[in-house]
């Protein structure tokens, strides 16, 4: 009880994080009114979409690099801390948003891939222009004949990443490794933190049967993604993965057939396969929380399978089967992570549409995670994706 009355509260955070935005327009654009018109729900940073003088822009800020559910929970100590570590984040040269600034710049630059231009950067907070057109994820259920291809144009602009050699482009210092999906798991279910992490999935958010359900399945499936991570392939090599490549964040602004704008990078070195395990993931929970007819589903599911099968294509054939395991073990690896993030949210913590679908939708989200990741562990298992795809399809139903 005690350490829940020292947690910081969103009040708390988000007075402090819109005053920092105010702090840091007037020292790059002094003499311009700001003014804050629309805060976007995260669970990782505070985003405010901003007129600044005569324009419109995207305005973010990172409490000590941390997500605001673990800020949130306690996880960084009461507020007075917070606050007085923050003053010292803040003018890090190594800090969460100077390093995706710092990105930005240097994607800019290349051939690949487009995306949204840095306007400024200061004290902490990072502006960027918006960017107009509709989000891949709405453009899928508008167009669903058309899945293979608008998810192509986002993986066709990574391709001056996934080449062998790309990581020489990026200082290591720049590195976003915080956005690693398979050390994003190991963070939220490693050891006796993590089991305790489990236990209290759903406090704010859940029944209580629902709770008992839901930590259950979470329980056996971090165990056995736990054994399947130790089979994934070394992350050395030499190509960079844009590390955060998700629906939301692919922008159409040219409409369907032109080339998307890609949002809030986290590069990493790691191979390509990440940003296909994570595309893919966020798509497939998108579906899960809009729940489209079954057949447009279907449709968007079956080029979801194309994507990834023409991945593997020119490997042989024993060594597609072990790249599809390892593609499903990160797909399943994010969607239990993001997942559990929604459901350990303070209940006061305003939280995307996305998010509130799927703490509604969290037992057969789970459930299908914890039949996927069985039968990933069972050598006799055939047909793997093809059983993920008609269990996927039955949630979604």
């Amino acid at each position: 009880m005690e350490r829940h009355l020292t947690r910081p509260t969103v009040a708390e955070v988000f007075v402090h994080a819109a005053a920092q935005i105010h702090q840091a327009a007037a020292g790059i654009w002094p003499g311009e009114p700001v003014l804050l018109d629309r805060h976007v729900p995260s669970v990782t940073g505070y985003v405010h979409r901003a007129r600044i003088g005569d324009r419109t822009l995207y305005a973010k800020t990172s409490v000590l690099g941390v997500s605001l559910v673990t800020l949130l929970r306690g996880g960084c100590g009461p507020w007075r801390t917070v606050y007085r570590r923050q003053q010292e984040y803040v003018q890090q040269p190594d800090g969460l948003l100077a390093r995706e600034a710092s990105q930005l710049r240097i994607l800019a630059g290349l051939d690949g891939p487009r995306v949204c231009a840095v306007v400024g950067m200061r004290d902490g907070v990072i502006f960027t222009e918006a960017v107009p057109g509709p989000p891949l994820a709405e453009l899928l259920l508008s167009h669903p004949d058309q899945t293979r291809e608008l998810l192509e144009r986002p993986l066709a602009e990574l391709r001056p990443l996934h080449r062998p050699g790309a990581a020489r482009r990026l200082d290591p210092a720049r590195v976003i490794g915080e956005r690693s999906i398979a050390g994003t798991f190991l963070r939220k279910f490693n050891g006796s933190e993590g089991a305790a992490y489990v236990d209290q999935l759903g406090t704010e958010r859940s029944e209580f049967e629902v709770r008992e359900e839901v930590t259950d399945l979470v329980r056996h499936s971090v165990q056995r993604l736990n054994g399947l991570r130790m089979t994934l392939p070394s992350a050395a090599g030499t190509t960079l993965a844009y590390g955060d490549l998700k629906p939301e964040h692919v922008i159409f602004p040219d409409g369907p057939d032109g080339r998307p704008v890609l949002l809030d990078p986290g590069l990493l070195r790691a191979s390509a396969m990440v940003d296909v395990a994570k595309l893919l993931s966020r798509t497939v929970l998108f579906l899960l929380a809009r729940r489209p007819d079954p057949a447009t589903a279907r449709l968007i599911l079956d080029g979801l399978a194309v994507v990834a099968q023409s991945r593997a294509r020119h490997l042989p054939r024993g060594e597609q089967r072990a790249w599809l395991r390892h593609l499903l073990t990160l797909w399943l690896m994010d969607t239990l992570s993001i997942t559990a993030t929604y459901l350990s949210a303070p209940a006061a913590l305003p939280l995307p549409s996305l998010g509130l679908a799927l703490i509604e939708r969290a037992v057969p989200v789970c459930s299908l995670v914890d039949e996927m990741t069985a039968d990933l562990l069972d050598p006799a298992a055939r047909g793997v994706g093809d059983r993920a795809l008609a269990r996927i399809a039955e949630v979604v139903a």
